[in-house]
Parts: C-alpha cells; structure tokens; sequence
C-alpha cells in the first residue's frame, strides 16, 4: 500500500522533532488517498514526555472536525524517539488502537512509516513516499 508525504511536511515534523528532544514530539498526520498532506504538531500531554506521548485531546478533536470541513481525515500520527530506536515500542503498540493507521516515528532524524494492525504484532513496516513541493503526487 504505502503513503506518500510532501518533503515539507516531513521536514516539518523532523524539525518539530528535533526541537523537542529529549521529549516526545507528537502530532496528527491530515491528507487523503494515502497522501499526508498536513501535520498539525501538537503538545504532549502524557505524564512522563520523556518515555511516552499522548495528543491533546481538544487538538484532536478539533482536528476530526476541521479535517471534514477541509475533504480531509486523520490518517495517523508522528511521534519521536528520541533514544533513536526506529522501531515502535510496547508502548506504542499498547496503544495503537484503530487498525490501518499510519504511524510515523522519527528516529536519528529520520521517518520511518507503520500501519497498525489488528494483529500481533502491532504494526506493519510501510513505505513512505517523499513528494518535491506542489507534486500532484
């Protein structure tokens, strides 16, 4: 299946993650058809940001709404791992929820993409895409 991601966005969560070590960054990935088209960064609420992230409730809520308005919808979420363990962790699949999400983790810096599943394990390695600015993609 795979997803595709602008090279903006993804360097916008890159920096977001960056920005945020030793914490946890976290968002919400928007977009359509496979194609992450927005993230929206948002704070980590969980109660040990460290080791863990959880999105603000409201944030996303309001996204679910404003994702509809705009012919969009939640694809997934970011998240970093700031230890650089690619990987996602028991944690990350305690809590995977919704089957055939995208997850993304940024790890060294880098992106690496997963659906989750019904199944265990938890996750999907996928493949993401990077599309140049303005691609129809």
């Amino acid at each position: 299946m795979g997803f595709r991601i602008f090279s903006t966005v993804a360097e916008q969560i890159a920096a977001h993650a960056a920005a945020d070590t030793p914490r946890e960054a976290c968002g919400l990935l928007l977009g359509c058809d496979n194609r992450v088209e927005r993230a929206v960064p948002a704070a980590n609420v969980a109660a040990d940001p460290l080791t863990g992230f959880e999105i603000d409730p409201a944030l996303l809520l309001r996204c679910h709404r404003e994702a509809r308005q705009d012919g969009l919808a939640i694809l997934g979420w970011y998240h970093s791992h700031p230890n650089g363990r690619p990987s996602p962790s028991a944690e990350d699949a305690a809590r995977a929820g919704e089957a055939g999400k995208l997850w993304l983790i940024v790890a060294g810096g880098t992106l690496h993409a997963y659906v989750s599943t019904a199944d265990t394990p938890r996750f999907t390695p996928t493949d993401l895409n990077i599309l140049p600015p303005g691609a129809a993609g």
